[in-house]
């Protein structure tokens, strides 16, 4: 790999199962299938939705793709507060993800977004912080450093 003096080099990706624990994990990959009988939606473990996290990813940095779920926006539409989501609609649609599958972002620079189905890298350092309102909760915030789209490096 050939690097050029003064070149940033690439954060470090964060994966979003990374920020489950492991009984987390093992309770949402031994879930029962889910039966579309009934009134209401489908609904997570009451369990998987305490929020709870690994204590490694505290300050950890580094960069996470997601979705954004728009908390606070300037007159112009740019996006200053965010939760990031590891898929389309959540949060939206009910069930929201467990909070340790919520990034709550702050953004101080601002950005817009042409379409909430558009993703986004986020960079900067995890904390464990827990941020509760009317659309979710979480167990993660990021200030960001960085909101760029999401492009896929793999793909030629």
């Amino acid at each position: 790999m050939v690097t050029t003096a003064g070149a940033k080099e690439a954060a470090a990706e964060i994966d979003w199962l990374e920020l489950m624990p492991a009984e987390d994990l093992n309770l949402l990959e031994n879930m029962p299938e889910v039966s579309h009988d009934g009134d209401g939606p489908a609904a997570l473990p009451d369990e998987i939705m305490t929020g709870r996290v690994v204590p490694e990813m505290e300050g950890k940095s580094g960069r996470i793709p997601g979705f954004v779920v728009p908390l606070k926006t300037t007159q112009d539409m740019r996006i200053l507060e965010f939760f990031l989501v590891p898929y389309y609609g959540a949060c939206i649609h009910v069930p929201p993800p467990p909070p340790n599958q919520i990034i709550h972002v702050k953004y101080k620079k601002g950005f817009k977004l042409e379409a909430l189905y558009d993703p986004v890298w986020i960079e900067g350092t995890l904390q464990i912080e827990r941020t509760e309102n009317d659309v979710a909760s979480s167990s993660y915030s990021i200030v960001a450093e960085n909101v760029t789209p999401y492009e896929d490096e793999d793909v030629y």
